[in-house]
């Protein structure tokens, strides 16, 4: 365990309250810097919350100075894809000017470590359905544009300083805490599987297929699920790689994080409808733009870079923890 601080920036949130709990299970010493747009005070279980923006530079400076941080994890973003499309602007202000502050912070503070929280979406629409690190990069919405910019500015920055990283490629987290403690409570949430849950529970009238006539097996899109326990950890087995003289070669290391595998959208609202033990309304609709047929993540980079080994790589236990959060959401 170090006793340098670790900042976590977005640790009120999904995925980072998650990081922020397993770190502080581990004895960790924590700092979370969230200003609560989609973040929630009671999500953070452990460390220090300081509620503000990653883009205060003043803040996050002193942050720096006063906890003496020598890690940051970067999960601070806004993350949904159709806002990015009409709202372009607050997703390259909030996502990749405010990332660029905070590395300009990090590189003035000289820390050493930085994970960044980045997506599949910086693939976009790839020629194959299994896609690796080295799939070539074209997103198609602004959202995967300012997270692929995040990634080449931290990159650079790593070549010209000893600053060293590891770039996480997130493909679709679903899933929470399976003790109950915290869980995706994301306002006006498009994760297809918190969506089904709560179209489960009434909080939604139906929940929708986008597109029937895809080249799969049953005609619905295929993607790669991860738990967000197992996210979790692969960020700590990522701090632990850096703390261990990781990433020295180049000064980063990207990976993707998903399984390896995929459930169509029909699979996964079947595991809903089989674990809830009702049926859903179901409603068909035509495909998205932009949508890929099958998107799959080829990883396994993680596991042999990280020795990352997933603990709950199963959809009904997926869809059984995400349940069991809506429900307790629907009991407060």
């Amino acid at each position: 365990m170090s006793k340098k601080g670790v900042l976590v920036t977005g640790g009120a949130g999904y995925i980072g309250s998650h990081v922020v709990r397993q770190l502080g299970e581990a004895g960790e010493r924590i700092v979370v810097l969230d200003n609560l747009y989609s973040g929630f005070e009671k999500s953070v279980l452990y460390g220090e919350l300081v509620i503000g923006d990653t883009g205060d530079r003043e803040l996050v400076t002193r942050i720096l100075r006063e906890h003496d941080i020598d890690s940051v994890l970067h999960f601070a973003a806004h993350t949904v894809v159709p806002e990015s499309v009409s709202n372009p602007l607050k997703y390259y202000g909030n996502n990749t000017s405010n990332t660029r502050s905070l590395l300009q912070c990090c590189s003035e503070a000289g820390i050493k470590h930085f994970i960044f929280s980045s997506t599949a979406a910086v693939y976009g629409m790839p020629d194959s359905a299994m896609a690796s690190e080295d799939t070539p990069t074209a997103p198609i919405n602004p959202y995967g544009t300012s997270k692929l910019m995040s990634e080449w500015m931290l990159r650079d920055l790593s070549a010209a300083t000893d600053l060293r990283h590891v770039v996480l490629r997130y493909f679709n987290v679903a899933g929470s805490d399976p003790q109950g403690r915290i869980g995706q409570s994301t306002r006006d949430a498009t994760l297809l599987i918190k969506v089904a849950c709560e179209a489960a529970l009434g909080k939604r009238p139906h929940v929708s297929i986008f597109g029937t006539d895809y080249p799969t097996p049953d005609g619905t899109g295929v993607r790669d699920y991860i738990h967000v326990e197992d996210l979790a950890d692969a960020h700590l087995q990522a701090l632990t790689y850096l703390r261990n003289g990781g990433a020295t070669l180049n000064g980063g290391t990207t990976l993707n994080c998903g399984y390896g595998h995929g459930y169509s959208v029909r699979e996964v609202l079947d595991t809903v409808q089989r674990v809830h033990g009702k049926p859903l309304t179901i409603q068909e609709m035509p495909r998205r733009a932009g949508d890929p047929p099958t998107l799959v993540a080829k990883a396994d980079r993680v596991r042999n870079v990280l020795g990352w080994q997933p603990r709950y790589d199963d959809l009904t236990v997926i869809v059984e923890t995400s349940l069991a959060w809506e429900k307790k959401l629907g009991a407060r």
